[in-house]
């Protein structure tokens, strides 16, 4: 398994960034920053998508418990709906970011675009999910403090299978969506169905 690069410039406090659920019908954006030491290294660490949600959870565990700082932020789908989902995703980003103590120094972010935050200098890193540790490391959180939560609204509403697909548009959610119409959580700026 090829490792993770362990930092984009040494010796200065680097935060990675990234986001997870922009493709959803329903449910909020989240987003998450981590700053880890130099040092940390995990050869189950990866992109959050290629990985099975077991491992996924082993690693938040360590994560959370091994980072410097890390941060989570969330923009709902009213905020997605006013402003549109990639404003949406910058706003759940400097939201995770607002949350690190010590504040970072660089930003590494998962992308090809982003809003500038206070001023820090950043990067962006098309698929940088599969390139740096601590991109790889807030794909992890923000994959999994999202579906703990579409768990979560899953519970209120079972007919829409959130918690399998997490509120992206599988066959199963759409033929859900014909049947029932739209919930509370359901982005009302997307296209739902295919008309």
């Amino acid at each position: 398994m090829k490792m993770l690069k362990p930092f984009y410039k040494r010796g200065i406090l680097e935060a990675g960034c990234d986001e997870a659920g922009r493709g959803c019908l329903a449910g909020p954006v989240y987003a998450a920053a981590v700053i880890l030491p130099e040092d940390f290294n995990d050869p189950l660490l990866n992109d959050s998508k290629k990985l099975s949600a077991k491992t996924r959870d082993l690693l938040r565990a360590r994560i959370e418990r091994e980072a410097i700082t890390y941060g989570i932020g969330v923009a709902d789908e009213k905020e997605i709906d006013q402003i549109n989902i990639l404003n949406a995703s910058f706003l759940a980003m400097h939201r995770a970011l607002e949350k690190l103590l010590p504040r970072p120094e660089f930003l590494l972010v998962d992308g090809n675009r982003f809003k500038p935050y206070q001023e820090l200098p950043f990067s962006c890193i098309i698929r940088g999910d599969g390139i740096f540790a601590s991109i790889a490391a807030a794909s992890v959180l923000a994959k999994t403090h999202r579906d703990e939560y579409m768990e979560s609204i899953h519970r209120e509403n079972p007919k829409y299978g959130w918690n399998r697909n997490m509120g992206y548009p599988t066959r199963e959610h759409r033929v859900a969506l014909m049947k029932f119409g739209p919930s509370a959580h359901h982005r009302r700026s997307f296209r739902l169905l295919d008309e």
